[in-house]
């Protein structure tokens, strides 16, 4: 409200005291000047402390994102690092390289999003902080609004012509029917701008929520970063303890892990053609076929995140094999289902810590093998629907079932085209 305007009130004010009008008149006259200047004043006096709790968590928002800024430089930096090295040839030397520059840039990961987390929760106490404030302008116009509307509803009791009879001149009765016009703009910008708030206010809302979802992710984020730095730790064991054999017991090692790969391998591949060319001919591929044609579904949950994809240039065995398969994080002994109705071709379990599996075979040329198990549910030969329990998943290095190639709890998943190991991601359901 500008000064004048507050003036004339002041002076109108004052000349209808001195001339003592009746106090029908003189009442709405005083309480709509006092309403407007008290309005004027709620808006100068808006309580500063808020503001400044808010333009204090922006700078610390800022703060935070500059730190996040000068993380993300060295993040990119030490991946620039980790592809150059995934273009040189595979050995030991250069797969240990990798996995050095992949744990410092997994640190890094892990620092910055907890940076992240950090800065979403005070976005999180911003709007929280600009919610409460919003709320409270609505609260202060709700007040107005109400006010205005009994002066107005409170005047119209007031005939014009009691004005006239009631003031010494048309001046001052023009003041007055010119005020009691104000109260009605008055009123319906009030209307308007609790109009706006309520929009601010619902706008406000959302983005609290999605910055709520936000922080969640970020810490589902965090976790399996941190799952991920204790897997590539592991394996950066692994590869340490070979690094420090002779060039000859290197060798002898490699090649007794590359012939056991090779073994595995050309053991599925052929399995699925015998098995196959049996199922013709034996009066169960009635059965077989009607599972209909093959579905993929996920054998254990993919919340948790893969750990390693199908040709993974970041598997930390790269140098010895090819990934042929995806890697889904599980907790050791989760349940395993599969992934669409089959054959059971083969179940490898002694009940040791040698490499376990389960292989299935489905229509449509597909099968399926479920790595590193820890506990077997099913038979060789026999058959399971989609969803059925077939075991437990495993993995953790050194219990059964996993292997000697196995950096952490998971369930290594293979799907198979012909006997040709193909992308799982390619036939499973988006997550």
């Amino acid at each position: 409200m500008k000064k004048s305007k507050k003036s004339d009130i002041l002076r109108v004010m004052s000349r209808i005291n001195q001339k003592q009008k009746t106090k029908k008149i003189i009442l709405p006259v005083l309480t709509i000047a006092g309403l407007i200047l008290a309005s004027f004043f709620i808006l100068e006096l808006n309580p500063v402390s808020a503001e400044d709790q808010v333009q204090e968590l922006n700078s610390e928002i800022q703060d935070k994102q500059q730190e996040i800024d000068t993380l993300q430089k060295e993040i990119d930096a030490y991946q620039e690092q980790i592809q150059i090295k995934q273009k040189e040839s595979k050995s030991l030397k250069n797969q240990l390289a990798i996995l050095e520059n992949q744990i410092a840039k997994i640190e890094l990961d892990i620092e910055a999003t907890g940076k992240k987390i950090e800065q979403a929760n005070l976005e999180i106490q911003n709007l929280n902080l600009q919610i409460q404030d919003k709320e409270a302008e609505i609260k202060n116009q709700k007040t107005k609004l109400s006010e205005y509307i009994r002066l107005i509803a409170q005047n119209d009791q007031v005939s014009y012509l009691e004005v006239m009879l009631n003031n010494d001149s048309f001046s001052e009765f023009f003041d007055y029917i010119k005020y009691i016009e104000d109260i009605h703009g008055d009123l319906n910008k009030n209307l308007s701008e609790l109009k706006t708030a309520r929009q601010e206010l619902e706008i406000q809302k959302s983005n609290l929520e999605d910055k709520k979802k936000q922080e969640e992710t970020l810490k589902d984020d965090l976790l399996k970063q941190k799952a991920d730095l204790s897997e590539k730790t592991s394996a950066q064991g692994l590869l340490l303890v070979q690094n420090r054999l002779t060039e000859r017991q290197y060798q002898g090692n490699l090649y007794q892990l590359q012939l056991e790969q090779q073994q595995i391998n050309s053991e599925i591949a052929t399995l699925e053609k015998t098995v196959r060319e049996e199922l013709e001919q034996r009066e169960k591929a009635e059965r077989f076929q009607d599972f209909g044609p093959a579905r993929l579904s996920w054998p254990v949950s993919p919340a948790r995140g893969i750990s390693a994809l199908f040709h993974d240039p970041d598997y930390p065995f790269r140098y010895i094999f090819e990934h042929p398969a995806i890697d889904i994080r599980a907790g050791q002994g989760t349940t395993i289902k599969a992934a669409e109705g089959g054959y059971v071709a083969k179940v490898q379990f002694r009940g040791d810590k040698s490499y376990a599996y389960i292989m299935l075979i489905h229509n449509d040329g597909l099968s399926t093998v479920y790595g590193h198990v820890s506990g077997v549910s099913v038979k060789t030969d026999e058959y399971v629907s989609k969803g059925q329990t077939i075991g437990k998943s495993g993995g953790l290095p050194g219990s059964i079932g996993s292997g000697n190639l196995s950096t952490g709890p998971h369930l290594h998943f293979e799907v198979r085209l012909n006997g040709i190991p193909v992308n799982p991601l390619e036939y499973l359901p988006a997550f």
